[in-house]
């Protein structure tokens, strides 16, 4: 918080702020144990009739009221400097070494991990990308939202509800909080106008090489071209059609790693390698043999295979409530880099069982 010279706590920002990253501290009347104060770090998406408008890196917006304030102040970037020798990124951080993570924007990693899971039909709205395919994940029929969409938002909107009505499916849009160059203001201006946030979940880096170290030699992995019947005997969405197929098989450079089981494998993933990024996804092991190095080894199988193409930094997409996906991923050196949701136009119906990727 900020503290004038002489020790009072100040508010340093105003309605100029709109749209930067501020931390702010608030007089609470009922708080917890007694407690007066709370306080929100976030961006500054609106300041209207005394009120504040912030949304958190999880995507959640929070409202506070201009009299309630008590400090605040606007939070600088992050600012990348001279990298080291190796290509590390170095940034004005005290986090350890291993959790800086790849140097990458928003904007780069979102249109890598649309690549790597393409809609079977595409549309542009200016900048904006509709995308479509049957009802299978809502990645793969959402917006995305990179730019300006050529035409006032509530237009935008209205062309988008049209566009997947059209097609029987709901209308969602895909935004991103808690980055550079992320969509808080989005996020906010479709909570305003009624939109619901459905699915949250985080994009993840880390470097690729220390993936590939972890398996120790390559044993019982199987890598394919293809999503055979075996691999899609164990993926967790049953009845895959050709719709399904085409969005699984899409991707620059895609790889499937199989450890064969008996009635199925006992364990999956997949890769999509894309210039220096490598992104995992589908990886699922059967329940009965957890805990005993699957899910490592095939990661570290198919980041062999991206480091031969050479890809030197990888990503992956892990749901909030994916503990187990959490704990294994940060033992492997990744690091939240931003958050992702889905928004669901009102009145628009949700498929059932749909979830991220």
């Amino acid at each position: 918080m900020e503290i004038s010279a002489a020790g009072r706590l100040e508010v340093r920002i105003t309605t100029a702020d709109v749209g930067k990253r501020v931390s702010v501290r608030s007089l609470i009347e009922h708080g917890p144990s007694g407690e007066r104060f709370t306080d929100t770090v976030g961006v500054l998406t609106s300041w209207d009739n005394g009120v504040l408008r912030i949304t958190r890196k999880s995507g959640e917006s929070v409202r506070i009221a201009e009299s309630s304030l008590v400090a605040g102040k606007v939070v600088p970037a992050r600012r990348p400097t001279t990298a080291p020798q190796g290509g590390a990124s170095r940034h004005e951080t005290t986090a350890p070494a291993r959790r800086r993570g790849p140097a990458a924007s928003y904007e780069e990693l979102a249109r890598v991990s649309a690549r790597a899971w393409r809609p079977v039909e595409s549309e542009r709205l200016g900048e904006w990308e509709l995308r479509a395919a049957e009802g299978f994940t809502r990645r793969a029929n959402s917006v995305l939202p990179l730019g300006d969409p050529g035409v006032p938002l509530d237009d935008a909107l209205t062309a988008v509800r049209r566009w997947y009505a059209a097609r029987g499916l709901p209308a969602y849009v895909q935004t991103a909080t808690g980055a550079e160059g992320a969509q808080e203001p989005l996020c906010a201006e479709l909570e305003r106008r009624g939109w619901v946030r459905e699915v949250t979940a985080e994009l993840w880096t880390g470097p690729l090489a220390p993936v590939a170290d972890l398996g120790g030699e390559p044993s019982g992995v199987v890598l394919s071209r293809e999503a055979d019947e075996a691999w899609l005997a164990r993926y967790r969405r049953k009845g895959v059609g050709e719709v399904a197929l085409r969005v699984l098989g899409s991707g620059p450079s895609v790889w499937f790693a199989t450890v064969p089981g008996d009635d199925a494998p006992a364990a999956i993933g997949r890769c999509v390698v894309d210039g220096r990024w490598a992104g995992f996804a589908a990886v699922e092991v059967d329940p009965a043999r957890r805990r005993r190095g699957l899910a490592t080894a095939v990661m570290a199988a198919l980041a062999r295979r991206a480091l031969g193409e050479g890809a030197s930094a990888a990503w992956l997409q892990v749901e909030d409530d994916n503990a187990g996906a959490r704990a294994l991923y940060d033992r492997m050196g990744f690091a939240v880099h931003h958050a992702y949701h889905h928004y669901r136009a009102p009145e628009s119906s949700a498929p059932a069982g749909e979830g991220a990727p």
